[in-house]
């Protein structure tokens, strides 16, 4: 990485941060470029570089967001491995309580359209992953429901989470994610 690239990089995250600490502070559409730059350290020009304006920012912060979430969905390969599982989920924890535009969402949903371009990944996801189960019909639509199941089991536990801003220790909700996939639905998967 040359120092051009280095110095947008930082540009990028600076830009990143700035918008997550205004969410917290204000309304996502009373957010401004200026509010941005202010907050960032940056010059207006440097914002325009990276971003033609705020809803652009956003549907960048939406696509970074939903792929770091399917790269942690696919480092996952389901075991009957209690610590593997509990490591997984208290990565999933720990990116929410990093991600502040996801918390954000998670503890106010509204309608939203990163949640319907997250529901739309997550339903070709599932469709993709059960394509390549080598199993009888029925037992690929058993298959993909749960797999939707663990996905929205683990929406609403992040939601509460949110809500209740963090106060239950990321391990001890990544143990109750742990129990839950591994009683409840790996059974099912196997």
């Amino acid at each position: 990485m040359n120092e051009s690239d280095e110095r947008y990089s930082t540009a990028e995250d600076a830009i990143y941060e700035s918008f997550f600490l205004l969410m917290q502070e204000k309304d996502l559409d009373k957010i401004t470029v200026s509010d941005v730059i202010k907050k960032a350290g940056i010059v207006r020009s440097t914002f325009y570089n990276h971003y033609e304006n705020i809803p652009a920012l956003l549907t960048a912060v939406e696509d970074r967001t939903i792929q770091d979430i399917f790269r942690l969905m696919e480092s996952f390969h389901p075991k009957n491995d209690k610590d593997m599982c509990f490591s997984y989920f208290l990565a999933i924890c720990n990116y929410t309580r990093k991600n502040r535009f996801l918390a954000h969402l998670l503890k106010s949903p509204r309608e939203d359209a990163f949640f319907e371009k997250a529901i739309t990944m997550f339903h070709k996801y599932v469709s993709n992953v059960t394509q390549t189960q080598k199993a009888a019909p029925r037992k690929k639509t058993e298959f993909s429901f749960m797999i939707a199941s663990a996905i929205g089991s683990t929406i609403g536990v992040l939601h509460k989470w949110t809500a209740e801003n963090f106060e239950t220790p990321a391990e001890e909700v990544a143990g109750l994610m742990s129990k839950v996939f591994l009683s409840g639905i790996l059974p099912y998967l196997s």
